[in-house]
């Protein structure tokens, strides 16, 4: 019997997707620029599913790419040609909402903003807010670890998950975590929060809810030139205040996303900052004035304060619109996702601005500014060559240089296949060979997500004999740990 044959026996006919035309869906995530088509599409919607799924592809030897909804922006779901892209879209049931313990019981396929709708009517919601959250997936925020605006003072997806279950390559089911503050055994779910699909299977997660703050503002200043606006950065978190939401947008990304959007954002100005301040009602209205008074200080030539929260939403709408935003000045964007200690903002935009030129690509710079993580969105159009080329010798050079100054080559989209060569840079041999010991651990076949997030010792050795400042394009075929 075939795998296809295997398969048909296990799933449904709508579960098992094999014809060219109904797997063109899945042929890629976020990073369109890299495209392949699997051998099959699995959509399953029952654990007994899922399993039989695995004890087939271990029984074939056929890789499994687990896949969310598609929204990543690293490639981290980046079909293998001869391997099983695996849906989890169906399981998207909210299971349980306990509103005493503030806590909610989430499938993977659930969707990030469905949660807060779904806890609204109790005065809660779930703190973390990826631009995506629309559309991307619970289970795919916890495979790459995703933040949001408000992550500067609510934090990552790992510090709002409190537990898992997850099915490893084996078929066994894991538990990690659980609802109380402390749970027995190893502390695994920071492992598991950014692990990119290589460890095992989510299939259920338990999310901390948080009650909606009375009182939430947003000052919106604007700055006559970028270093003014990063040192202003610096200075309100110098001052002692953590606001819920510290953001920052350049010239072209503030227009681009005006003009798309129309949130009020000033089109004059060299940068924009907004910082949103949530509280009790006098808690906020001291802080205003404070970070209102600092912002002047620092050279802020408008502030403005949300009068209400259509406003407040409004000035969120353009920031959270910036990257489709890009689509206004160029057919496509390459979006970069690297994090820098905040002393090194002013240095490493003013670098990014003259590599731009250098590279002859407009890059809008639009970034969780309280906490360092920048996206760099380069625009370029994927239908040339050399274009693309540029953009990936640009985007290399800018992880670069957040390794330089003492960052991250990624704050919350993942490593996927974007970013193999960059590993190479960050992590000296015994660092990769660790991260592949924990891969074997979960997964001894390796047969999920193989490829992704952690180089081959040979990559890195490859890399290292022939690194010039740009980055190998993706090899969308296996490379085996």
């Amino acid at each position: 019997m075939s795998f296809e044959a295997a398969l048909a026996q296990l799933l449904p006919r709508d579960a098992l997707l094999t014809e060219v035309e109904a797997k063109r869906p899945f042929e890629c995530d976020g990073l369109s620029a890299y495209r392949a088509m699997p051998r099959v599409v699995c959509l399953p919607r029952t654990l007994d599913e899922l399993r039989g799924i695995l004890e087939i592809c271990r029984r074939f030897s056929v890789p499994i790419v687990p896949r969310g909804a598609g929204t990543g922006l690293s490639g981290g779901a980046l079909p293998l040609a001869e391997g099983c892209l695996l849906s989890l879209a169906r399981f998207n049931r909210i299971l349980e909402i306990d509103a005493d313990n503030r806590v909610a019981v989430v499938e993977p396929g659930v969707r990030n903003l469905a949660i807060s709708d779904a806890v609204a009517p109790l005065g809660l919601y779930y703190a973390p807010d990826p631009s995506s959250q629309i559309a991307c997936s619970i289970g795919g925020n916890v495979a790459e670890n995703s933040g949001g605006v408000h992550c500067l003072k609510y934090g990552l997806t790992v510090h709002n998950v409190l537990g898992l279950k997850l099915l490893l390559a084996d078929g066994e089911l894991l538990e990690l975590g659980g609802r109380a503050l402390d749970a027995p055994g190893l502390d695994l779910l920071a492992v598991l929060n950014g692990s990119e699909g290589l460890l095992g299977i989510v299939v259920e997660v338990t999310v901390k809810l948080l009650p909606k703050p009375p009182v939430a503002q947003v000052l919106l200043a604007a700055f006559a030139s970028v270093d003014a606006a990063a040192r202003a950065v610096a200075g309100v978190i110098e001052a002692g205040i953590i606001p819920a939401g510290l953001e920052m947008m350049d010239e072209l990304a503030t227009r681009c996303a005006e003009d798309y959007a129309h949130c009020g954002y000033p089109p004059d100005a060299a940068a924009i900052l907004l910082c949103e301040l949530d509280g009790g009602a006098t808690e906020v209205a001291a802080q205003r004035e404070r970070v209102e008074a600092l912002l002047r200080d620092f050279g802020a030539t408008d502030v403005r304060c949300s009068r209400d929260e259509a406003e407040r939403l409004g000035f969120w709408k353009g920031r959270k619109s910036a990257f489709p935003a890009i689509g206004r000045i160029a057919p496509d964007y390459y979006c970069m996702d690297g994090t820098i200690p905040r002393r090194e903002l002013s240095r490493v935009l003013r670098t990014i601005a003259e590599l731009s030129v250098e590279f002859g690509l407009p890059v809008a710079n639009v970034f969780h500014a309280g906490d360092g993580n920048l996206h760099p969105l380069i625009a370029y159009d994927a239908n040339d060559d050399d274009q693309l080329h540029r953009a990936e010798a640009l985007g290399a050079r800018i992880l670069e240089l957040c390794i330089e100054v003492g960052g991250t080559v990624t704050g919350e989209h993942g490593v996927g296949v974007e970013k193999l060569d960059s590993m190479c840079i960050q992590f000296a041999t015994p660092e990769l060979a660790t991260f592949h010991r924990l891969k074997a651990a979960f997964d001894p076949t390796g047969l999920l997500n193989p490829g992704r997030a952690v180089p081959t010792l040979q990559r890195c050795a490859e890399f290292g004999a022939m690194h010039v400042h740009a980055a190998r394009p993706p090899h969308p075929e296996i490379e085996r740990f």
